[in-house]
């Protein structure tokens, strides 16, 4: 697969290929929808010629889960020149019209039962029913077989004008826009050239095969639905067996149980619960992968998965900036204890020392940075923010602390932002987390229990604060972390406990709500 040709224009080439194939399975619905790829490439030109005559600006909205109707208006959009914005429904109005504006997003496509579900989202006035539209095109079912005949038998450039001029390379091909959980959202620019080049990158690893069938139930505002459950798929003609949200968890387990699914892909939070849901040997029985991302599995996590059914469980790593997959552990090989896997083909690391910023020896943690063609190039209309991740060498500074080992493992050890610098030392703030989990008795795959934030402390520049769920002797706790050889600065002086842990949509916490929280309780004193 060509990186520099129009992602419209390949998944057009992919869909004609699987012509007779079922390629979309829809279990959000009350009795399931299938499409095989010739149905769904005539839907979706027909639908592309009417976003062409009904929608001048470049940038759409698509305010809909996995399914048929969401892929759908994706693709259409991406065969009508369009860029797709998959907005967060669940962000909230503040971000949601923030990220509108940022955008320029004046027409959104989506569907009445969305309208009804989520009053707060501030819908524009132009609104495209893709449910209604859908529910005028099964009534002329004759119409869409011969037209789905004519994309088999005419060249592709007779079918739809726009693939005569169509160009990919650096152009926008889709705009998403990360959580928000530090502060407002930022507008990811993925071009054609990112997405095709993470999907040629992710197919190189031979993983996946044409007769695989895949759980496609994540957002799709999100990076990870957006490129590996429904992207790659259509690319490379894998099954998507889709579900209406991870949280749904009778619905996905019905849809897994029923068409034999074969990889399932979530990030850890929502991979807990089907093991809390399932019945063993009966609803995962099919499942050969199991691909966690977006987050740090747990320990324990991935044996309670390889122990419940007959799977391999794959962490991988990844950011938006990426496209967003950067690493991958595989199947079949020993891969090192919390290793989040080898780089992708065509992936450069390096990482930077926290204080000087001077390019450490590979095998030393610091910042991680990856320069590759799936790296973003830059954020809408941010300079500013584009420079402090993004050199002119195209190397993208993420955040991230980590190291590669001598066999080229990567090891993600943690976000910058979640360490404070306290009397000039960085004090981890998850290493002392998972330590306050086990003094609770939480298990480390349950839920957030606690979450440690760094607030202002005018002698100390920091001091650490700890938000709970669960109850507990503020003196114990101090004793048995100093017990387990915590320094002093590592053991928070403000206790507090809370009703819950603010979590963003993806399951990750919220950082942003944690800190306001935070700041709120040493206000209170």
């Amino acid at each position: 697969m060509n990186p520099q040709i129009h992602l419209g224009y390949a998944i057009y080439r992919s869909l004609r290929r699987g012509f007779f194939k079922t390629l979309l399975v829809d279990y959000g619905q009350p009795k399931p929808i299938r499409l095989k790829g010739g149905m769904l490439l005539a839907l979706a030109l027909e639908l592309a010629e009417q976003i062409e005559k009904e929608m001048p600006r470049r940038r759409i909205g698509v305010v809909l889960p996995p399914g048929v109707a969401g892929v759908l208006s994706n693709l259409a959009l991406l065969l009508a020149d369009k860029s797709p914005v998959n907005l967060n429904f669940t962000f909230g109005p503040t971000n949601l019209r923030y990220a509108m504006d940022k955008a320029g997003v004046k027409e959104v496509l989506s569907a009445s039962l969305m309208k009804e579900k989520f009053p707060q989202f501030p819908w524009p006035a132009d609104f495209f029913d893709i449910g209604a539209w859908l529910r005028t095109k099964t009534r002329k079912k004759i119409y869409l077989f011969w037209k789905a005949l004519l994309l088999l038998v005419l060249p592709m450039r007779w079918n739809f004008k726009p693939l005569k001029g169509l160009d990919g390379k650096d152009s926008e091909g889709a705009l998403l826009f990360t959580s928000g959980s530090s502060g407002n959202p930022k507008g990811v620019v993925l071009s054609h050239r990112n997405l095709l080049a993470n999907c040629q990158q992710i197919a190189s690893l031979n993983i996946f095969s044409t007769h695989d069938k895949i759980l496609a139930n994540l957002p799709l505002f999100h990076s990870f639905g957006f490129t590996v459950s429904m992207i790659l798929p259509l690319i490379h003609r894998l099954t998507m067996v889709c579900a209406p949200s991870p949280l749904d968890l009778k619905s996905s387990l019905h849809a897994v149980r029923s068409e034999m699914v074969q990889v399932i892909l979530g990030t850890p939070t929502f991979l807990k619960g089907y093991l809390r849901k399932a019945k063993k040997g009966e609803d995962l029985k099919s499942v050969r992968y199991v691909i966690a991302g977006a987050e740090k599995t747990p320990p324990g996590l991935k044996e309670k998965w390889e122990s419940f059914c007959p799977c391999s469980y794959l962490e991988g790593y990844g950011l938006t900036e990426t496209s967003p997959v950067v690493s991958f552990n595989l199947p079949g090989l020993k891969s090192p204890l919390g290793s989040a896997g080898k780089l992708l083909p065509q992936i450069e690391v390096r990482t930077l020392d926290v204080e000087t910023e001077s390019t450490l020896p590979r095998h030393e943690s610091g910042i991680l940075c990856f320069r590759g063609p799936n790296i973003f190039s830059g954020y809408l209309d941010s300079p500013d923010e584009t420079r402090k991740v993004l050199d002119k060498d195209g190397w993208l500074r993420t955040g991230d602390l980590g190291r590669v080992d001598d066999h080229g493992y990567l090891f993600v050890e943690g976000r910058l932002s979640r360490f404070s610098k306290i009397g000039g030392e960085m004090v981890p703030h998850e290493k002392i987390e998972r330590e306050v989990m086990e003094f609770l008795g939480a298990k480390q795959e349950e839920d957030q229990v606690c979450a440690i934030v760094g607030v202002e402390d005018p002698a100390k520049g920091e001091q650490l604060v700890l938000l709970t769920t669960r109850s507990n002797e503020a003196n114990d706790l101090r004793e048995h972390l100093s017990g387990r050889g915590f320094p002093n600065l590592w053991i928070p002086k403000i206790i507090r406990q809370v009703s819950d842990i603010p979590t963003l949509s993806t399951g990750k916490m919220d950082l942003r709500k944690i800190r306001e929280l935070a700041e709120e309780e040493v206000e209170k004193g």
